[in-house]
């Protein structure tokens, strides 16, 4: 893989800036904002943008800055529990099919299948409607959706190395199955799946903040991002920065992702 330029490199670099700033939001919230999230002030309602307050308030005087930088701790951990889910299923849904082949190759392809046939919102929806409303709920039906995605990438790699000369050769050796994916199928496979797994990540914050929008998610007063967008819906007019302010964070830690995830891809991959 070519060496990215100078304006690629800066592009990755600020990705991992808002990547690396967000972590510290879910790992340390209070480092970053002093208030507290769930603080009321009744003299300092719907209070715009400024030096005291750098997203403004709500209308009940909370300060919007840390309800964001604590809804961090809420919406990312949620995303990542949906990536997981995914990758754990699917790759090893993906892994199976791709390796053995035959009947197993049949009964896993037509499981993605269906995953795939079925529009990804309406799935989604009927999983929550399942399993309850929550924002752990609401991740695993994100995850599940992500599966067949995971799954069908997954084949296509093991599928892709499986035809290498290096793993004929450690089956003639007398390696065993476990051996020869852990060894040399798996080390292989990563990369890829890798940058799939952070583009999946960017959907599932955006999954999340979604279902969150439409009351699926936490309950309030919890600071979840898509929760704080759907709670100043109904005044963007007049106190624009109680949606525009989490919506932005929102859309720049998607673009951070897939910048970074552009640079995980392999240029052979075909994502």
């Amino acid at each position: 893989m070519r060496s990215p330029d100078r304006t690629a490199r800066a592009g990755v670099a600020a990705a991992l800036v808002v990547i690396a700033l967000v972590g510290g939001w879910v790992v340390a919230p209070g480092a970053f904002a002093r208030r507290d999230p769930y603080a009321v002030d009744p003299d300092a309602t719907y209070r715009a943008p400024s030096s005291a307050h750098w997203f403004g308030t709500d209308s009940l005087g909370r300060d919007l800055f840390a309800r964001v930088v604590h809804g961090a701790a809420a919406s990312v951990p949620a995303a990542l529990l949906a990536v997981a889910v995914a990758l754990v299923v699917g790759g090893l849904l993906g892994l199976l099919a791709g390796y053995f082949r035959g009947g197993v190759e049949e009964v896993v392809t037509r499981i993605v299948d269906v995953l795939l046939s079925v529009p990804s919102f309406l799935l989604a929806m009927s999983l929550i409607t399942t399993f309850g409303f929550g924002t752990v709920n609401v991740a695993l039906a994100i995850g599940v959706v992500s599966i067949g995605s995971v799954a069908r990438l997954m084949r296509a790699e093991v599928l892709r190395i499986g035809s290498r000369p290096y793993i004929t050769a450690a089956r003639v050796s007398g390696r065993g199955h476990a051996a020869v994916v852990l060894l040399h199928v798996l080390p292989n496979a990563v990369r890829p799946v890798a940058a799939l797994a952070a583009l999946e990540f960017a959907a599932a914050v955006l999954g999340i903040s979604a279902m969150s929008f439409l009351g699926f998610g936490a309950a309030p007063p919890s600071p979840e991002w898509g929760a704080l967008i759907a709670a100043g819906r109904g005044s963007v007019s007049t106190e624009w920065w109680l949606s525009i302010a989490p919506g932005a964070v929102i859309a720049v830690v998607v673009i951070a992702v897939n910048v970074l995830s552009s640079y995980l891809q392999p240029k052979e991959a075909g994502i």
